[in-house]
């Protein structure tokens, strides 16, 4: 039995003094066949520790539905890491944030009206210790005090930049202990007063995040925690992206004095990230500081961090590996060979299935008064559709939709009238009724549940009502579409498709590399190889390709399904042997 100790200001491992060294990697954002890849170059690097988040709304999906398979094997990964002489930090706090779909809480806590969130009320902490009584015991077994590499545990994260429930801290702290967690427990927070004061547990190891200023940020740790060893728990390397911004790059020598600034001083660091990898299916989050400000993340999660999103080391790589061996002995570098990329070419989609004629194979109709939201209706992600009749004549008047989360097309008789997004008020619908009437339909996007800060309560769909004029609109037919199951489609070669539309092309492969999707000329959706969701694609950038690891491609024959909400120039795509993950051309 072996278990990281304090004393006297350090970490201790077998009793000797012991720095950590560690960098993020999620499991949930890699497929696991390249698990053991990345965990070899993160020890190449010079690093002795792997961190990861674990997520609560991959691993119960649906109430008391639980699932720890696939990507969701977070035991698997930790052994893997453990087998290969690397320690362990998990944090599975029942929050995350990690630009993770509603910072890792499960949809369905939006089912229930006036459902707190992240605080000592009886409800939610019912909700948490029954996925702690599933969780916990699945990593006891993995604790460095059970003979396994687990050496810390996250009792929550970035607290102090919420909430100030020390009651609800103290239970998930107690939860921990009740279950057996008996390795050290910590919290993590930015460095100010407040988040500090909010977010430390009493007794607990306090750690701070940031991606600069290391001795001001030691400094104000000080001050809450003299005695304790310093350690920065999230070193922001690189960034993430929101749609329509440019890609976000760090210099990589500038990275490199921060680090070294830090090993300098004594502390012990967390490299965030190490290795990014991808939001795949529709898991990406959002930012929305301010209420009107709306933010989602892209599908990809390159972080611009050591390696890339794919897994090959870049000049971040090396630059920090030069930085860790001034401060630890390395020997000689050792990677795994490269999977290697391919540009597997163009490849045509002529099969069709226009959503309006799919309804019945994707989901099962349900009749309401009012639009209510997804959660509502038990989905947590993906799209759903509303549809309505209206009696006429009447004068052109707006729709108004109260409100849309978090992007809707509209259609009247069928004809596309035009698009609302969330927080942007320059977009608008009007339309006139003919005598006859019209039929009105309304497919609402989930881009993804806020992830970070006051706003996250966030049900998506149509939260509150439809307006035609000052007319609220009643008797609504409702389609949930998770696009979780596209076996029931039916293709037809067709000329032209209207609308939204699911198109279908088959390619083979003689050999699986690694391969980047691009989807020049088509507009907004998703993309699917071989069942798999490889997520969101949108042409306003930064992001152009989406990542297709090799393990998703078999020998022969594949198939390539991508729904798309517009209408592609062609209906064609190319795979490209690398990641474009900034528009061209200085655009």
């Amino acid at each position: 039995m072996t278990v990281l100790q304090i004393e006297n200001g350090q970490f201790l491992w077998e009793d000797r003094p012991f720095r950590i060294i560690s960098g993020a990697i999620h499991y949930f954002r890699v497929v696991p066949e390249y698990w053991e890849d990345r965990l070899l170059k993160l020890k190449a690097c010079g690093f002795n520790t792997v961190e990861t988040y674990v997520p609560w709304n991959l691993h119960e999906p649906e109430p008391c539905k639980f699932r720890f398979d696939g990507l969701a094997d977070v035991e698997r990964f930790v052994r893997l890491a453990g087998s290969m002489g690397l320690h362990v930090i998990v944090r599975p706090s029942p929050y995350i944030c990690a630009e993770w779909e509603f910072g890792g809480l499960p949809a369905w806590l939006l089912a229930e009206e006036g459902m707190p969130l992240r605080c000592a009320d009886s409800r939610f902490l019912e909700r948490v210790d029954r996925y702690y009584d599933m969780l916990l015991p699945k990593l006891k077994p993995l604790l460095s005090t059970q003979g396994g590499p687990i050496i810390a545990l996250q009792i929550e994260n970035e607290y102090g930049s919420y909430g100030n429930d020390a009651r609800y801290l103290s239970h998930l702290r107690d939860s921990m202990l009740r279950h057996g967690m008996d390795v050290p427990l910590f919290t993590s927070d930015g460095p100010t007063d407040a988040m500090l004061q909010a977010g430390s547990v009493p007794g607990q190891l306090a750690t701070v995040n940031f991606g600069s200023g290391s001795e001001g940020a030691f400094s104000k740790l000080r001050v809450y925690q003299p005695d304790q060893p310093l350690m920065c728990m999230e070193f922001w390397n690189g960034w993430f992206d929101h749609w329509g911004e440019r890609h976000h790059v760090r210099d990589a020598a500038d990275v490199a004095q921060v680090l070294d600034a830090m090993l300098s001083a004594g502390a012990s660091v967390n490299v965030y990230m190490f290795h990014g990898g991808t939001n795949f299916g529709f898991y990406n989050g959002a930012n929305c500081q301010e209420k009107e400000r709306y933010e989602p993340t892209v599908t990809s999660y390159d972080y611009d961090s050591p390696l890339s999103e794919s897994g090959e080391p870049t000049a971040k790589f090396y630059a920090v590996r030069e930085v860790i061996g001034r401060h630890i002995e390395l020997g000689e570098l050792e990677l795994p060979e490269p999977v290697g990329t391919m540009a597997y070419g163009k490849v045509e989609l002529p099969e069709q299935a226009p959503l309006f004629t799919q309804l019945d194979a994707l989901s099962s109709a349900v009749r309401r008064n009012c639009p209510e939201p997804m959660e509502k209706l038990g989905q947590d992600v993906g799209f759903i559709l509303y549809r309505t009749r209206i009696t006429g004549p009447r004068e052109e008047q707006e729709l108004v939709v109260q409100e849309v989360r978090d992007r809707a097309l509209i259609f009247v008789n069928g004809t596309y009238r035009g698009v609302l997004e969330r927080g942007n008020a320059e977009l608008s619908v009007s339309f006139a009724v003919p005598e006859e009437g019209a039929d009105i339909a309304i497919l609402v996007e989930n881009m993804g549940r806020i992830n970070y800060g006051p706003y996250l309560k966030d049900p998506k769909g149509i939260t509150e009502g439809v307006r035609h004029g000052f007319q609220f609109l009643y008797d609504w037919t409702i389609h949930c579409l998770p696009l979780s199951e596209l076996s029931g489609l039916r293709f037809e070669r067709v000329e032209s498709a209207e609308g939204p539309c699911f198109y279908r092309g088959q390619f083979d492969v003689n050999e699986a590399k690694d391969t980047f999707l691009r989807l020049d000329g088509w507009t907004k959706g998703a993309a699917f190889i071989n069942g798999f969701n490889l997520g969101r694609y949108w042409n306003k950038g930064p992001q152009q390709t989406l990542y297709v690891p090799a393990p998703l491609l078999r020998p022969g024959g594949n198939e390539l399904i991508v729904f798309e909400l517009h209408a592609p120039a062609e209906r064609a795509v190319t795979f490209v042997d690398r990641a474009v993950l900034d528009v061209e051309n200085g655009k």
